[in-house]
This record gives C-alpha cells, structure tokens and sequence, in this order.
C-alpha cells in the first residue's frame, strides 16, 4: 500500500540527511539533538519496515541505529542485518553509526565486526556530535577520489 506523500519532506542538494533507528526515546531525543547541532536534517524511522522504505527513497549521509531497535537482541535487529548484509554500491554513501549498551566506544573491532563506521556506547553519548564528525570526515576522504571519477564518468568525461 502507498504511503501518503505528506510523510515525506523534500530534500535540497545542500541538505545532509540523517536517518534515526533508536527505540528508547531517552536516547533518541539526545541524538536528534546533536545531530542537529552537527547539520543534518532528520527523519526517524518507527520500525524496521519504514527503516528499510525511507532507506531505499534516498541517499542519506549518515543513519544512527540503536543495537537493540525494534528488537529484544541483537540477532532480531532486521535493520542492523539489513545494513550489513546490503550490497556496498546501495550503502556506500552512507556513514553508520551503531549505539550500543554492550560494546565499547570507537571500538574499530566492533565497528568491522559490526559493518559500521563507529561503534558508541550509550554512556558515552555525550562524544557522538564528535564521533559523527570525525566518521563522516574520514569516509569522504577515503571516498574522495571514487566520487570524482564517478562525477566524471556521468558527465562523459571519461
């Protein structure tokens, strides 16, 4: 079934969009915050299956997902098992953040482990805006050069 247009706001090409998968409302409230602070434009998604629909209607620079949203563990998390299993050319152009209770902050094991860019840990929530940041930063460098050929290519320029 169709959603109503209304639930959709219409991006600029300036906007960074940022989409939000956190159930427990204490933690989302902090992180809309900050990743206000740090400039983007917020959606959030209510479930797994508007999770994986707003994902797919845009390219959004930076999802922030709870390790436990709309789940009782981990392993029920389906959007999590979505990221990690989608293939890289849908999710390339996005920065994942996963907050969690059990595994440790700027853990680059747990980041791999996990297929995200950064691992935090809910007590260390007050570090995200600079976590995001630096996340963010680092994959458009690391992407730089990919980017450039593939504006290139789309132009005929190659």
């Amino acid at each position: 079934m169709s959603q109503p247009f209304a639930e959709y706001e219409f991006i600029s090409p300036s906007d960074k969009p940022a989409l939000l998968a956190l159930s427990s409302l204490e933690v989302l409230a902090n992180v809309q915050t900050i990743v206000l602070e740090c400039g983007f434009k917020i959606h959030v998604a209510s479930n797994h299956e508007d999770f994986g629909r707003r994902f797919s209607s845009l390219n959004y620079h930076l999802v922030v997902v709870e390790e436990l949203f709309a789940a009782g563990t981990p392993e029920e998390n389906a959007t999590l098992r979505l990221l990690q299993w989608m293939p890289m050319p849908r999710r390339r152009h996005t920065v994942v953040v996963l907050i969690s209770e059990r595994l440790q902050t700027l853990n680059a094991m747990h980041a791999f482990q996990q297929s995200v860019h950064a691992v935090v840990n809910k007590a260390d929530l007050s570090s995200l805006g600079s976590i995001i940041t630096k996340a963010v930063s680092d994959n458009d460098l690391f992407l730089h050069t990919y980017r450039e050929v593939q504006t290139a290519a789309a132009k005929g320029k190659i």
